[in-house]
């Protein structure tokens, strides 16, 4: 599948659109409760449920001290030598003109990077893009175009956005 979202502002976490206000965030694997307000009813696009198996690991973005509500999912294969992003998408409050919060996708990709990481991966995340949005993902996550849709964030870059997104984490 060909990732369609795009990044509004890469942030230190997530931050109210409207007042600026910035809010620490938490990734947390998804339970069977969240499934029930994840569904296409509640104006998500995708079938998260479908991406529920032995080989994808599908997190969820809370604000802190807020585990309720989601503000965006995204789900990840563990390769041989690097993290591939299966899917991910915005809450469907976080998009449009009108979104609540903006640094989500970013948030979620620094994430997948930094599980990267966790892997001794180097920082190395690869996924699909839909071709209109190649240069976008370039220009945002400096993610490089390797043929077709693929495109591939490589150390240096993903260890820029580990540090923008989960400094607080280091600094706890």
């Amino acid at each position: 599948m060909q990732l369609d979202f795009k990044i509004d502002k890469l942030t230190h976490s997530i931050e109210n659109a409207k007042t600026g206000d910035s809010f620490r965030t938490n990734v947390l694997p998804i339970t069977k409760n969240d499934l029930r307000q994840i569904t296409k009813s509640n104006g998500w696009k995708f079938d998260w449920k479908a991406e529920i198996s032995p080989i994808n690991e599908v997190y969820k973005l809370i604000i802190e001290h807020n585990t309720t509500i989601i503000q965006g999912l995204i789900s990840l294969s563990i390769e041989r030598d690097y993290v591939f992003v299966n899917l991910l998408e915005n809450a469907p409050f976080n998009v449009g003109k009108n979104k609540m919060y903006q640094g989500v996708a970013g948030n979620l990709m620094a994430y997948a990077c930094q599980i990267s990481f966790l892997h001794e991966f180097e920082g190395y995340v690869a996924f699909e893009a839909k071709t209109k949005l190649i240069e976008h993902y370039k220009g945002s996550l400096g993610a490089i175009h390797v043929g077709n849709q693929r495109m591939i964030i490589q150390s240096k870059e993903a260890l820029w956005l580990v540090n923008k997104y989960f400094y607080n984490l280091l600094n706890r």
